[in-house]
């Protein structure tokens, strides 16, 4: 049937294939059930680098196939937990360990760097080809905070300021993760996250941070420069990808076709995909020509679809 037309996807010219395995458990005695993991990886390649990637609030281990599938297809192994607010799981409201979530996610991400010999041994033909030394964290919205705290940013509720970073992290990509909390927050985030006050002064893990500029959070009485704060109040070295047109599901990350893009493009989620891959690269795997070449694309296109900045500090 004729309908609009949409570019090719960049993941129907996988660099290589890809194999992917739902549902390994990582037995977790003490958190209700055990750990649900997604990994998808290249068939072939040894001394492969290590992606964990977090998803939003609700979603799962089955989102951000464009991404997975990308970075898996240019040699990473992928792995995505499936944390308790996955809407597949089915928690109560009431439940009595959701407003510890935030905690029990970094904790969850930790478990499964703990880990890694089982995955290893688990996923048909990984073994002995992930290289443990070179793993970056990911994530999305609210993975993204979780991410943050991997790499060194902080809660500061109730007065706590509790490091839960972790040194086997290397480098982090935060995509749409949100600011201060606090009086930053809207009514509505008050209500629904009242715990939500990262401090990122303490964030010195290297990081790309990716917003759009258009993203409207109900959570926040700001607007779309909520989302620049990992950026702008962190220590270090950073980059900021800011997406034009960007709405908090930056064009269509987190699934193909899913309904809830508000901004669906192509465009958008391939820029994404390969700003994102080449500063993997250069962080795991030092590929310095990949981030200066995807560095000057932006400000060089005719209509740039996005502006990369970077920091040192």
């Amino acid at each position: 049937m004729p309908g609009i037309w949409i570019p090719r996807d960049a993941n129907m010219e996988a660099a290589v294939p890809i194999v992917s395995m739902r549902g390994m458990r990582l037995p977790s005695p003490n958190r209700g059930e055990d750990l649900q993991l997604r990994v998808t990886a290249p068939v072939a390649g040894d001394n492969l680098p290590i992606v964990l990637f977090s998803h939003g609030f609700g979603s799962s281990m089955d989102g951000y196939a464009p991404l997975a599938d990308y970075w898996a297809a240019h040699g990473f192994v992928v792995i995505q937990p499936t944390y308790l607010d996955a809407r597949r799981l089915g928690l109560a409201p009431d439940d009595e360990r959701l407003p510890e979530n935030w905690r029990l996610r970094v904790q969850d991400a930790k478990h499964v760097l703990d880990n890694l010999d089982l995955v290893d041994k688990t996923v048909p033909g990984l073994g002995g080809r992930m290289n443990r030394a070179r793993v970056a964290a990911a994530g999305h919205s609210f993975g993204g905070q979780t991410t943050s705290m991997l790499l060194g940013a902080r809660m500061k509720n109730g007065g706590a300021d509790e490091d839960m970073s972790d040194a086997r992290v290397k480098a982090g990509v935060l995509l749409a993760s949100g600011g201060k909390g606090g009086g930053d927050l809207s009514d509505i985030g008050q209500a629904m996250t009242p715990y939500l006050n990262s401090g990122f002064e303490h964030m010195i893990t290297p990081a790309l941070i990716v917003a759009g500029d258009a993203d409207f959070s109900p959570l926040t009485k700001r607007g779309p420069d909520w989302f620049y704060d990992p950026y702008h109040l962190s220590p270090g070295h950073k980059a900021l990808l800011t997406v034009f047109g960007g709405e908090h599901m930056l064009g269509g990350i987190s699934g193909y076709e899913v309904t809830e893009t508000t901004d669906e493009s192509p465009e958008r989620v391939a820029l994404i995909q390969k700003v994102t891959l080449a500063y993997l690269r250069q962080q795991l795997l030092g590929d310095s020509a990949a981030w200066s070449a995807i560095s000057t694309t932006p400000a060089n296109a005719s209509d740039p679809a996005g502006e990369l900045v970077t920091k040192s500090e």
